[in-house]
């Protein structure tokens, strides 16, 4: 009759309570290799991954799972003689299945010796990390994706900026320029009060110029950017404004325009709704990412609300693109509010990796 675990000595025990937990893992490849490199021990979870029995994979070398191309280049050797010398080698890379099929495994060899330090075999621990790789590489194909709209957006931004400040808003100039010699030559009210016209004509495609792409933005100067903007517009619009920040990271070009066109419609929604006469911009790095916050003292919202429902299904359209412009950069968007207490609008972007954009 079998000893039971409990009633065996520590050393039996310990052995005995580690076999039960290797063949209870199935997330898990685990198995032995001889000093050679052939299989000596098979988990359930090895036959989970790899797709042998225990009978049909014991006394082959483990070399059956690596690639052509990772056996011409002598890799599982190369593998056993480094875990030998350092005592162990970690790598992530291309294995095989039985039947040839292809999964991007985390691979740990961890040399086995005796007492005397002489060695004994090696012990294999694999990892499927080809459901982690696939999301990773779709998040990076969103990423990409989203770098290449926000690129080529800005790019029609600064064009029309451009064509705005070095066509319109020049000619405009020469016009006021000759109108107010003609007013100071006849003296004409009527010719003053068309140049008073055309002056805050210009004044406002200015302010237009200054919405489309602010020059800062040109440096990816997202602290900047945000200052020039509520000194240049939003204080225009008779709003008390602050800006807080402790935001010292050099963030990609394609972050410091999401941050940046988030920030802006979130006061162009202040300037629109909430009846506010205050508002604070705050760009904090949190957490790996920015973290920003604009907060109003105006009328507030109810959110779950009509008002909160119009914010994202039509009247206020823009809270919908914030948002989506926040979760499309792999961050997160808020907003909190209740009546009279005003609104804060807040979201989280990641810093990295960078995505370089041009033009």
């Amino acid at each position: 009759m079998a000893m039971l675990p409990s009633e065996q000595a520590p050393e039996q025990r310990s052995a005995v309570l580690f076999e039960l937990f290797v063949h209870s893992v199935v997330d898990y490849a685990i198995y032995m290799l001889d000093v050679d490199g052939h299989v000596i021990s098979w988990n359930p979870g090895a036959e989970r991954i790899k797709g042998y029995s225990e009978q049909e994979i014991l006394g082959r070398h483990f070399s059956v799972f690596y690639t052509e191309n990772d056996i011409a280049e002598g890799k599982p050797g190369e593998e056993l003689l480094i875990a030998a010398e350092m005592g162990s080698h970690e790598d992530e890379g291309w294995r095989l299945r039985r039947g040839g099929e292809r999964f991007w495994a985390n691979t740990v060899i961890t040399a086995l010796r005796d007492e005397q330090g002489a060695l004994v075999g090696f012990g294999k621990v694999t990892r499927d990390l080809t459901e982690r790789r696939k999301t990773e590489e779709e998040t990076t194909g969103r990423r990409l994706a989203f770098a290449h709209f926000v690129r080529a957006q800005e790019t029609e931004r600064r064009r029309i900026a451009w064509d705005v400040h070095d066509d319109s808003i020049q000619s405009m100039i020469a016009v006021s320029m000759r109108l107010q010699m003609l007013a100071a030559q006849r003296r004409d009210p009527a010719l003053k009060q068309l140049d008073d016209a055309i002056q805050g004509a210009i004044q406002r495609l200015r302010i237009l110029v200054a919405q489309l792409r602010p020059p800062a933005l040109n440096d990816n100067d997202l602290v900047t950017s945000v200052r020039d903007y509520l000194d240049e517009v939003v204080s225009g619009w008779g709003l008390d404004c602050t800006l807080h920040h402790g935001f010292t990271a050099k963030p990609p070009p394609d972050l410091v325009i999401t941050a940046f066109r988030i920030l802006q419609e979130a006061l162009v929604n202040v300037r629109k709704h909430a009846n506010a006469s205050a508002v604070v911009v705050s760009l904090t790095g949190q957490d790996g990412g920015l973290l920003a916050r604009v907060v109003d003292n105006g009328d507030g919202m109810k959110v779950g609300g009509e008002r909160s429902r119009d914010a994202l299904s039509g009247e206020h359209i823009g809270m919908a693109s914030m948002r989506e412009r926040a979760e499309a950069a792999q961050g997160w968007f808020r907003i909190s509010s209740k009546p009279g207490e005003g609104t804060s609008v807040a979201f989280w972007i990641p810093l990295g990796p960078p995505v370089p954009l041009r033009g």
